[in-house]
């Protein structure tokens, strides 16, 4: 048996995360294992899409809080790490300065993905082992800048889509009706040509919903049992929401629109059911590191 750990870096338009995998090696398989996960409610989107850029207050705590990953990783020893940026900083105009300042003084290497990385890094996750070839589905993964969509027919990834509608925009007000239009348009095409969809749902805002539905995840279920819970939120104010209900207050604002999207996505691509396998951008990294991590060993191996 060998042990090795890897940790993923995901630094979203609402939170950035640190998530540790033990990755266990045992007679040719792989087994990847939950070590730790560490969430930061920065909200960069809060800035970049009202500003523009970062500002200098929330730019010191994405410092703050990468120093403080670099130390965590230290402690965990780890044989490898990657960390992403998505949406905020693929848009603020001072993303390659954030990037470089961070690498100066907290030593780690960010890279600015784009859409359809994103959704190849999601991919990554074996999402097929979810998929029943004889289904269609659509994994939808709800972020706080950016919704990214990929088909799946006969457990092949058929296309993929980045839309710029998150939760932080939608919050903001400031999603332009015509990506709505888009949207809705591209899933009616793909209703069209693949009925009985069945949705994979993706992000906080989700795993969320799911676990206050007390169902088990990555089970097929139908979506007005998901729905159900959100109306049931619905009937409390912000406020509420965090004291009765007892969510995180960067979670009680933008459960509602990300639940008011991912239902609109369920309505327009004539979708009744959903699963939830609560994996994500970070999962899909730390996957992508181990494969990297094996091709680098088998080259060191052919050349001894």
């Amino acid at each position: 048996m060998k042990l090795l750990k890897f940790a993923a870096i995901d630094i979203g338009s609402n939170a950035i995360r640190l998530l540790f995998v033990n990755v266990i090696e045992n007679e040719g398989d792989a087994i990847f294992k939950k070590s730790s996960i560490t969430r930061v409610p920065i909200r960069l989107g809060g800035d970049v899409f009202t500003k523009g850029k970062i500002g200098k207050e929330k730019k010191q705590k994405l410092l703050d809080a990468m120093i403080a990953f670099k130390h965590l990783m230290l402690v965990h020893d780890i044989t490898d790490y990657r960390a992403c940026a998505t949406s905020a900083m693929r848009e603020a105009l001072n993303g390659k300065e954030v990037v470089n300042l961070i690498k100066k003084q907290a030593d780690i290497d960010i890279e600015i993905i784009d859409g359809k990385t994103e959704a190849e890094i999601i991919y990554n996750n074996r999402i097929v082992d979810f998929l029943d070839a004889d289904h269609s589905y659509l994994y939808v993964d709800i972020g706080g800048g950016s919704t990214e969509i990929t088909l799946f027919s006969n457990s092949i990834a058929v296309t993929s889509k980045s839309f710029n509608i998150g939760t932080v925009r939608l919050l903001n007000e400031l999603v332009e009706k015509k990506n709505f239009v888009l949207l809705k348009s591209w899933l009616k095409e793909i209703k069209e040509e693949y009925p009985n969809l069945i949705v994979i749902g993706s992000g906080g805002n989700v795993n969320k919903l799911l676990k206050m539905s007390r169902k088990k995840e990555g089970k097929v279920l139908p979506v007005k049992s998901l729905k159900r819970v959100y109306n049931f939120i619905k009937t409390y104010n912000y406020e509420d929401r965090i004291k009765v209900l007892g969510l995180n207050p960067d979670r009680a604002d933008v459960i509602i629109p990300a639940s008011d999207l991912l239902f609109k996505i369920t309505k327009w691509s004539g979708a009744n059911e959903i699963i939830v396998p609560k994996v994500g951008v970070a999962d899909g990294v730390v996957r992508q590191l181990y494969f990297d991590y094996l091709k680098k060993t088998d080259r060191k191996n052919q050349t001894n």
